[in-house]
């Protein structure tokens, strides 16, 4: 008879405690703090007498989707702003009913803005033809490119590129949040973000990083590739997150080769590929660079507003708008701000919100709940639900957080289930995140 012992270890108790075969590997692994580190880990007692920062949380929307814009509020005023009240900005191409207003205002304490975009912010520049873009749209359509055949989506995506950060109601704020309809966090944030991006200096964060559909963005790369190139930009350190790794070297040379015949002039000219004699050429390269589709996923983005206001970025931004891509394919504000800093920032000057549990639409990253560093938390009893008994179910959902996680940061969280963690998914860009970062730290 052979008996097999299970040692178990018991974290403390609370809501968060549960019970792991010692040795186990950890699920979630360390990254190098080299170039950036997480900022709190785990709770802490809100620090709500500390001054604030010049911020607010921007939102793009329409009356139409008051619904999904109230669940956004709600969870960020469950998880961070009850706490701290940075103001909102709410931005639409419309004029905002009465009772978008009213309803909005009713689900936070902190000030709110209601703003319109005009026309030099919003639609087709006159420099281009009105009927050659919404042709190129409507190919896109045709093509069934997702999104590529909604004229306003296209419109979304270069407001959010070149423009938000010069709206007049953001003219006074030097940090901005942007918040999207339809979110969801799943960690309580008792820290104030943008006081830690200023000591630290950051510029942008980011949550996730995912890749781009390739037939989105076919030529976006050869632009961006194009500013570095025109203005002697040399990379520092960031740019190679975007890139395809380099082919490897042979490690034996050609001539090794039975098959190998040395070249003549007349060989060369009439080289086939494939044959060894002279390379293939990736129609996609530029300067031996091939874009990876990589991208900072922009619906959640914290970043100092000075930086998009840069006469540097500006410039990238104009390079990249003369080019039409905004309407003769689908450019995405992610892979423009995600370009723009490739091109212009280092590692050290992003950072990874790895302690923020997100979702938007089928995407969640989730970070696991820190050992031994939860906090009891307060009641927080949504008074715009009118029913009591709904009320004090919703608030006691989140009292029950998910188990702690070894190498966990977050605090409280209660990520959803249904779906897979984007780091688990194909098509996640966190190892090319950390590999310009540091490396893993832990295996």
């Amino acid at each position: 008879m052979i008996l097999i012992f299970v040692i178990v270890v018991r974290h403390p108790s609370g809501p968060g405690s549960f019970m792991v075969p010692a040795g186990a590997p950890p699920s979630i692994r360390r990254i190098s703090e080299k170039h950036d580190k997480v900022f709190v880990t785990g709770c802490l007692t809100p620090p709500v007498d500390l001054p604030r920062e010049n911020a607010a949380f921007v939102v793009l929307a329409r009356d139409k989707e008051l619904e999904g814009v109230i669940q956004s509020i709600k969870s960020v005023e469950r998880h961070f702003n009850r706490w701290f009240h940075y103001p909102y900005v709410f931005l639409n191409d419309g004029d905002f009913g009465e009772k978008f207003k009213q309803t909005i205002t009713n689900y936070t304490s902190a000030p709110v803005k209601f703003g319109k975009i005009d026309s030099s912010m919003w639609g087709f520049p006159d420099w281009v033809d009105h009927d050659v873009a919404r042709e190129g749209i409507r190919k896109q359509g045709d093509q069934a490119i997702m999104y590529g055949g909604m004229e306003s989506y296209h419109h979304m995506c270069r407001f959010y590129s070149g423009f938000f950060y010069n709206h007049e109601l953001l003219q006074e704020y030097d940090w901005y949040w942007r918040v999207e309809p339809e979110i969801s966090y799943f960690c309580d944030i008792t820290y104030d973000p943008f006081r830690y991006m200023a000591k630290a200096n950051k510029t942008y964060g980011f949550t996730i990083a995912v890749k781009e559909l390739k037939e989105t963005v076919p030529n976006i790369f050869r632009y961006a590739s194009a500013y570095k190139n025109v203005n002697n930009i040399t990379s520092k350190g960031l740019w190679e997150m975007f890139l395809e790794p380099p082919p490897e070297k042979p490690t034996s040379s050609p001539k090794d080769d039975p098959k190998y015949k040395e070249p003549l002039p007349e060989e060369i000219l009439s080289t086939e590929p494939g044959h060894g004699n002279l390379p293939d050429i990736d129609p996609e390269a530029m300067n031996g660079e091939v874009y990876n589709m990589c991208h900072f996923w922009s619906n959640f983005e914290i970043a100092r507003l000075d930086w998009f206001r840069s006469k540097e970025y500006q410039d990238f931004f104009n390079m990249m708008d003369r080019s039409g891509g905004f309407w003769m394919e689908r450019w995405g504000d992610a892979p423009i701000h995600s370009l723009a800093a490739g091109a212009l920032l280092s590692p050290k000057d992003i950072h990874y919100f790895r302690d923020f549990g997100y979702r938007h639409t089928t995407i969640q990253h989730c970070p696991g709940n820190a050992p031994s560093r939860q906090l009891d938390r307060d009641k927080h009893l949504e008074m715009t639900t009118v029913d009591e008994k709904e009320r004090i179910e919703e608030d006691d959902y989140w009292e029950h957080w998910d188990a702690e996680k070894e190498n966990g940061v977050g605090c409280r969280c209660r990520c959803d289930t249904d779906i897979v963690d984007v780091e688990g998914k194909q098509g996640s860009c966190l190892p090319d995140w950390v590999e310009i970062a540091g490396g893993w730290a832990s295996p």
